[in-house]
C-alpha cells in the first residue's frame, strides 16, 4: 500500500500538520465621507456614484462581543464596485472586496 501523504495525495485527517485556511478578503480600515443617514459619499477619496444596496448585520448578540454593522455596496466614480461597512459599536469604517 502507498503512503497517505506525498505529492498529489491528501493529508491524513487528524495527523500531521493541520491546514489553516487563508482568510480571503480581509477587511481594511478606510476613510469615508458620510452624508445624510450615514450614506457613504466618498470611499478612500473616491466619490460614490451609486449605492447598489445597504443592509444591517446584527450577530452574536448573545455573547460578550456582539457584532453590529451597516454594510453598503457602492459604485465609485472610477467604476469600482466596493463593499464597505461601518462598525456601529465604535463607528470605524472598513472596505471589503
Amino acid at each position: 500500500m502507498g503512503s497517505l501523504t506525498g505529492p498529489g495525495r491528501p493529508r491524513e485527517v487528524g495527523g500531521g500538520s493541520a491546514h489553516v485556511p487563508k482568510r480571503l478578503s480581509s477587511p481594511r480600515e478606510v476613510a469615508i465621507r458620510m452624508g445624510e443617514g450615514g450614506r457613504p459619499l466618498a470611499v478612500g477619496g473616491r466619490a460614490v456614484e451609486a449605492v447598489r444596496e445597504s443592509w444591517l448585520v446584527e450577530d452574536r448578540w448573545w455573547t460578550d462581543a456582539p457584532l453590529c454593522r451597516r454594510y453598503w455596496e457602492v459604485v465609485t466614480a472610477d467604476g469600482r464596485n466596493v463593499v464597505v461597512y461601518r462598525n456601529l459599536g465604535d463607528g470605524r469604517w472598513f472596505s471589503q472586496r
